[in-house]
């Protein structure tokens, strides 16, 4: 009885192990295959991805997606997709990996696997220019008098619902919606990652506007991949170590984030 028992045992092992193996992701292999890294992004979210004036995708995320084509040897192809369903057209294979400035959360961590960040941000304010003198933070936000505001179905949305519970809330599908709702006074703070918020303030302002620019939250971002490829997960985190450490990371940071000569592409 306890050979047929671990004989039973083996068989299951290698059934199970193989049945594992033939259906495995491997992603890899299908981008070698194809000759094309397909990403998927929605443009808008600035300096990450947007759209330039010949309505080209430029952004820092593009610059690192280039890199990422390249050093794998084919050929990048941009997939455009609104956010709200950016998460459910990589699980249906629209793309390979989304790079948009994605926050990493537990709760999308439990549909998709996420490299190592690439980049920590957070939650800052835009304020209209007359409540500069009374609200110096988010806390003096929290208060039924106020409206305050976020975009759809991203972290700035759940960081304002839990921590300025007690304003009045509205969402806007876009960032540039939320801005120009703030510039026109139909809202009192528009609450999104600081990146955008900075250059938001100088490009679209028109002087109506303030930025607290201390961040309230602190968010790691990071690439998202299907569930279940170690492989494609081991290359990606691989390949962010090797652009840190020699000098690539810090040349598209410092031309995304430090420099403004790209501004000229967009305006």
């Amino acid at each position: 009885m306890k050979k047929i028992t671990l004989l039973l045992a083996v068989v299951l092992a290698v059934v199970t192990f193989t049945s594992g193996s033939v259906f495995a992701v491997d992603t890899l292999a299908e981008i070698q295959k194809r000759g094309s890294l397909r990403v998927g992004m929605e443009p808008g979210y600035m300096p990450f991805e947007l759209t330039n004036k010949k309505g080209e995708i430029i952004g820092f995320d593009v610059d690192m997606a280039k890199r990422m084509a390249k050093a794998m040897g084919v050929e990048l192809e941009l997939v455009s997709t609104a956010w709200d369903g950016i998460i459910p057209a990589l699980l249906t294979d629209k793309f390979d990996i989304i790079m948009s400035g994605m926050t990493l959360t537990q709760a999308r961590n439990l549909s998709v696997n996420f490299a190592t960040p690439y980049i920590l941000i957070g939650q800052s304010i835009l304020l209209k220019k007359e409540l500069a003198d009374s609200v110096k933070s988010y806390k003096d936000l929290d208060d039924p008098k106020y409206t305050v505001a976020s975009k759809l179905g991203t972290t700035g949305e759940q960081a304002t619902k839990r921590m300025i519970g007690n304003a009045k809330y509205i969402s806007y599908e876009t960032e540039q919606e939320g801005v120009m709702e703030l510039v026109n006074g139909k809202i009192d703070a528009f609450i999104y990652d600081l990146p955008f918020n900075a250059i938001a303030v100088g490009q679209k302002g028109d002087g109506k506007i303030v930025h607290l620019d201390e961040p309230f939250t602190k968010e790691p971002l990071a690439w998202a991949i299907k569930r279940g490829d170690a492989d494609f997960l081991n290359w990606l985190n691989n390949f962010m170590n090797q652009v840190k450490y020699d000098g690539v990371y810090d040349k598209i940071y410092q031309k995304w984030f430090q420099d403004s000569a790209w501004m000229k592409e967009i305006q």
